[in-house]
């Protein structure tokens, strides 16, 4: 059967008829159709996406307007569908605005802002919206009462899907009990087959969002589960929007922002559209787009007092009709000029001449005119080039190894000399024309002298010749030129990205910090060793973006199976996808055992007790598609995860360390403990003596750190004795039963309840002791608690 393409124009009027059937799809349509790209492939994942959609937007609305979130999420099964409740304390969306949030896809405030924010398209909750009308039919639900409003709006809306409109059912004025905020219900077809996700994607919002108190309630709870805020936990900090940054930024985005800038000159656009780009920065940019545009000139040696070259006598056979004093003047000048300089390249010897001839001229009331200093020019640049050769031979000599011999470097420099004859006026080259003269010079040595020049040596050389040539002042193209010249506009491009420019700033991202990460941490995991790192900002496609890192191991994580993986960009968790993440693929690459960690076959995810967390924060996270599950396999950001995890695991190989040190340390202990008593007593029996105190020798035999109590009278002393290698500060506080007085070395007494609490911080250096005092009357009871110092290095005697 032949193809449709293949019976075009045999029928009259074919083409026409297909174009009659082309329309436009509105995106909405598109998404009805293909809702598995954003995340609503099935019953059990669409509850998930549905939940996370709503909370993120609660998220960023309560934090934009300065509150801290209080969020809550109930999911409950009604039949044949289930419906979602997500409510919000945040600042209300006006009666204007709701339909067009909730009722039209890409519609939002965020994409093209340069800041971090956890939606930015505009699809999220629509979508959420779509899917649940498609599947149940329904409208969705929707209440929103802004600060100072006495009563809050009523929605019920379905999303129109061939004009991608809100299409309002219900609008009225209504009573809520909450002063501001957003409640939206959904009913959807679903199922609760990813319970264990959908607990954990609640979990782990509180992780990366301690601010934050989330109450979530689904069918199987009787009551609904809290996650508090951590104690101390602030808003994030404020972001501000940016411009982009000029490394990493691509052609097409360049392009684009040519066509639309106000600037004229490369300069001003540089200044005025890139982050991090002063006057100087804007002066590199434009000196290395020079090296790519125009090629740098050639800077020769002046000629040498045993050269043949005469510089002074050129120019005096260049100039007539001047006078022969200003003549000889002008000449000797000019020659003095050059010979002051270690190089000369064209545009500068140029340069030269314009300044003499103005200070002769004026010396001798002569005119030294264009026509005149283009003579002299050429005359001296010819003395300047007429031996080239030689000043090749040193150039490529210094760049190439000894065991060159001097036949090979010559024969390479004259070769070298024939290209840049027959190159480009002025001695100009780009560098890649430059590695053409290299490499065609270095092949001709190879074939007709017998010489080898590899790689290595061939690029030490067009480095070596790239250092004295000089970038070149010409005026570079305006914006309005550029913005019409591709190739132009690419080496534009090349030059930002290979200049060098301070990192981005981070006032447009608020990463969630190391303490506030590990305070997370502990609050839903409870575990042994806790370890944050936040990296520097760091910058793709222009966008900067920071990673941060978090490791909990031991106490009562699983022991069994492989180490928990927590993935996060912008404050969201990421449930699905795992295998096709930047994240997990750089936490399968490190080799975990060089972290006390087991790795069955040295690579994958580690096993043991431990719980992994890698958070991706940037204006623009690189999602693999538009569900947002998984961190695309960007280099830049890679190379950060990986060090962002490497310095948390550093803390935690440092920690095994020790607890292994230190349960060696207590089993050799309680080995010496069972025996000191069995040597007292036999001690005792064939001394016939008293059994003798074997408590301090048990310390200094551990080398621990001994605490014990002595009373005389009314004073009472803390005696602690330093038996380890190194200084000690234990914090010891003493409780008392009686008001103590006289306290030494600076000590606090708090009462509480009858009961007084003394503090000490004392510094005791190895060897030696601290002795804490105080005084009491009466009789009292005692009890001592020393932190700082591990168990198995304390005898605490007191």
């Amino acid at each position: 059967m032949p193809s449709i393409q293949s019976t075009l124009g045999e029928e009259e009027g074919i083409a026409e008829e297909l174009a009659e059937s082309q329309r436009q799809i509105s995106i909405a349509e598109f998404f009805e159709k293909n809702k598995h790209m954003l995340g609503f492939d099935s019953g059990a994942r669409a509850l998930v996406t549905a939940v996370k959609e709503a909370v993120d937007n609660a998220l960023d609305a309560t934090e934009e307007a300065g509150i801290k979130p209080d969020i809550y999420v109930e999911i409950d099964d009604v039949g044949d569908y289930y419906t979602l409740v997500v409510e919000d304390n945040g600042p209300g969306i006006t009666k204007e605005q709701v339909p067009k949030v909730f009722g039209k896809l890409l519609y939002g405030s965020r994409f093209h802002a340069r800041e971090q924010s956890r939606g930015q398209q505009g699809i999220g909750i629509s979508a959420a919206v779509l899917y649940s009308q498609l599947t149940s039919g329904k409208p969705a639900k929707i209440t929103s009462r802004t600060k100072g409003s006495a009563e809050a709006q009523y929605f019920e809306l379905v999303i129109d899907t061939d004009e991608n409109e809100p299409e309002i059912r219900t609008e009225e004025t209504t009573s809520w009990d909450r002063t501001h905020g957003t409640r939206i219900e959904l009913e959807m077809e679903a199922n609760m087959r990813a319970r264990s996700q959908l607990v954990e994607y609640v979990k782990r919002t509180a992780v990366v969002n301690p601010h934050a108190r989330l109450t979530f309630k689904e069918p199987s709870m009787d009551e609904p589960e809290q996650f508090e805020r951590a104690e101390g936990a602030d808003l994030p900090a404020e972001t501000e929007e940016i411009r982009p940054h000029p490394h990493g930024v691509e052609l097409g985005t360049v392009l684009k922002m040519l066509a639309d800038t106000d600037s004229h000159s490369v300069s001003g656009f540089v200044q005025s559209e890139f982050t991090r780009v002063g006057k100087k920065t804007a002066d590199s940019i434009i000196d290395n787009f020079r090296d790519r545009h125009f090629g740098r000139e050639m800077a020769w040696r002046p000629p040498q007092a045993h050269d043949e070259a005469d510089v002074a006598r050129a120019v005096q056979q260049a100039v007539a009709n001047k006078g022969a004093d200003a003549t000889d003047a002008f000449a000797d000048e000019v020659s003095r000029n050059v010979d002051a300089r270690d190089r000369v390249a064209h545009h500068e010897l140029a340069e030269i001449v314009d300044e003499v001839a103005d200070e002769i001229g004026d010396e001798y009331g002569v005119t030294f005119g264009d026509t005149v200093q283009e003579n002299a020019v050429e005359a001296a640049w010819d003395e300047l080039t007429a031996d080239r050769t030689s000043d090749l031979y040193r150039l490529v000599d210094k760049a190439t190894s000894t065991r060159k011999d001097d036949e090979a470097i010559n024969g390479l420099a004259e070769r070298l000399e024939k290209r840049f004859e027959k190159g480009r006026e002025r001695d100009r080259a780009t560098r890649a024309q430059l590695r053409e003269y290299v490499d065609r010079a270095a092949d001709q040595t190879e074939e007709y002298d017998d010489a080898t020049f590899g790689d290595t040596a061939r690029e030490n050389v067009v480095t070596e010749l790239w250092s004295v040539m000089v970038t070149v002042p010409d005026e570079v193209p305006k914006v309005r030129d550029l913005a019409d010249d591709r190739d132009a506009t690419s080496e534009l491009t090349e030059a930002m990205r290979e200049t060098d420019i301070i990192s981005p700033p981070t006032n447009c991202l608020s990463p969630i910090t190391a303490d506030l990460l590990e305070a997370g941490l502990r609050k839903e995991y409870d575990a042994d060793f806790y370890a944050a790192s936040t990296r520097d900002a760091d910058v793709h496609g222009g966008d900067p973006f920071i990673v941060e890192a978090g490791i909990a191991y031991g106490g009562d994580l699983p022991a069994e199976g492989s180490a928990d993986v927590l993935r996060f960009a912008n404050r969201v968790p990421l449930v699905y996808q795992r295998g096709a993440c930047a994240t997990t693929d750089v936490v399968k690459s490190i080799g975990w055992r060089n972290y006390n960690l087991d790795q069955p076959g040295g690579s994958g995810i580690p096993n043991g007790p431990a719980v992994i967390m890698v958070h991706v924060a940037s204006t623009n996270v690189p999602f693999t598609s538009e569900s947002k599950d998984a961190v695309a396999n960007v280099p830049a950001i890679e190379d950060e995860i990986e060090l962002a995890i490497r310095e948390a695991a550093r803390e935690l190989k440092s920690y095994l360390n020790k607890r292994k040190s230190l349960e060696k340390r207590k089993k050799k202990q309680n080995v010496i403990a069972s025996i000191l008593p069995k040597m007292a007593e036999k001690l005792a029996d064939v001394t016939e003596a008293e059994e003798p105190e074997y408590d301090d020798a048990l310390a200094r035999i551990m080398n621990n750190v001994l605490v014990e109590r002595e009373r005389e009278d009314g004073r009472v002393r803390l005696v602690v004795e330093n038996h380890t290698s190194s200084n000690e500060s234990p914090e010891v506080t003493e409780i008392v039963t009686a008001e103590p007085s006289n306290l030494s070395d600076g000590a606090t007494a708090v009462d509480m309840d009858g009961e007084w609490f003394i503090k000490w911080s004392p510094t005791v250096a190895s060897g030696e002791e601290a002795v804490l005092e105080y005084d009491i009357d009466g009789d009292a009871s005692f009890d001592v608690s020393v932190e700082g110092i591990e168990d198995a290095k304390l005898t605490n005697n007191a």
